[in-house]
């Protein structure tokens, strides 16, 4: 979809956000539509629109769509550190490194868990958009764990149905500053973009429903190991929610973590672990549960911490 469009506000949109409003009835990401706004492409009623403005029925929106960006491509590499814990006809399991993103995507340059299994002769599903076919869920490039993406059509679509509804199990292990107080609870607070840097996520009143379970497992002097369960998947969520309560994961410097503190355990990136990864297999409907253990950077700052008292 590329070209301009002149768009009337119809009932329905009534006291809706544009970013909101406009995603809705072009089928754009919200993303993109604030990408949209921020460069002046986006007018209503002859005047530039901000994404948070409010639409009003009958109004005219005016949009200057850009010209649709190349597929990305999937650069079949190699990938260290790699490590399959399970495959079968439907599923491949993987531990995923850090350094490592997902799939492709425009401006990653690094290696993919795509990419990695392509050059493994791993063949996997070929249902979503070309750059992440089988992919169902993602990890963030500075997060390591378990993953699993679908090999066969059946398991794709199984996958994300059971990602959408929630029947995953899906546990976490994040080294947090300080002592979250109670020691075991629920945050249910809304994720959008943030206002300010498009590269951060933030809570956000009229962001995405965002509910992240937590409960403390191991206390320091100046942090605590949390077991966490996501019922829901936003991206940088369990970073996002913590920096919101004022506890960061130790190392992750984009959303507020003591730099001091991060030097001194070693760590170059978010204490974030994905566990374990439970779900029901899409062949026969059987539980099955599969576990990362700690990569060496993770590994060595909590023993500092049980070794040092810090």
């Amino acid at each position: 979809m590329s070209g301009y469009r002149t768009l009337p506000v119809p009932d329905g949109l009534d006291g809706m956000r544009v970013d909101a409003g406009l995603a809705k009835l072009l089928g754009l990401s919200r993303t993109v539509v604030a990408a949209l706004t921020e460069s002046g492409d986006v007018v209503l009623d002859g005047q530039p629109a901000g994404k948070s403005d409010r639409l009003v029925a009958g109004s005219v929106l005016e949009v200057t769509l850009p010209e649709p960006e190349r597929p990305v491509q999937v650069q079949v590499v190699p990938v260290e550190g790699l490590l399959v814990l399970h495959e079968d006809d439907d599923v491949i399991v993987v531990d995923k490194p850090v350094g490592v993103a997902v799939h492709p995507s425009p401006g990653w340059t690094g290696p993919t868990v795509v990419g990695g299994l392509a050059a493994a002769g791993i063949r996997i599903a070929t249902s979503g958009a070309a750059e992440r076919q089988g992919v169902v869920h993602r990890l963030d490039v500075g997060t390591t764990g378990v993953m699993v993406v679908a090999k066969s059509e059946h398991a794709y679509s199984a996958l994300k149905h059971a990602f959408k509804e929630r029947t995953v199990d899906k546990l976490y292990h994040a080294l947090v500053q300080g002592h979250p107080d109670p020691t075991r609870g629920t945050i249910d607070a809304p994720i959008d973009r943030h206002p300010k840097h498009d590269y951060k996520f933030a809570v956000m009143a009229d962001g995405k429903p965002s509910i992240t379970h937590y409960e403390v497992v191991e206390a320091f002097r100046a942090a605590s190991l949390l077991d966490v369960h996501l019922e829901t998947g936003r991206t940088h969520q369990i970073r996002v929610h913590f920096s919101a309560l004022r506890h960061p994961c130790v190392g992750d410097l984009t959303y507020g973590a003591d730099p001091v503190l991060a030097k001194r355990l070693g760590v170059t990136r978010q204490w974030l672990h994905a566990r374990t990864l439970g779900f029901h297999h899409p062949a026969d409907g059987q539980w099955v549960q599969f576990t990362s253990e700690y990569p060496a950077d993770l590994r060595d700052a909590l023993e500092l911490l049980r070794a040092e008292g810090y």
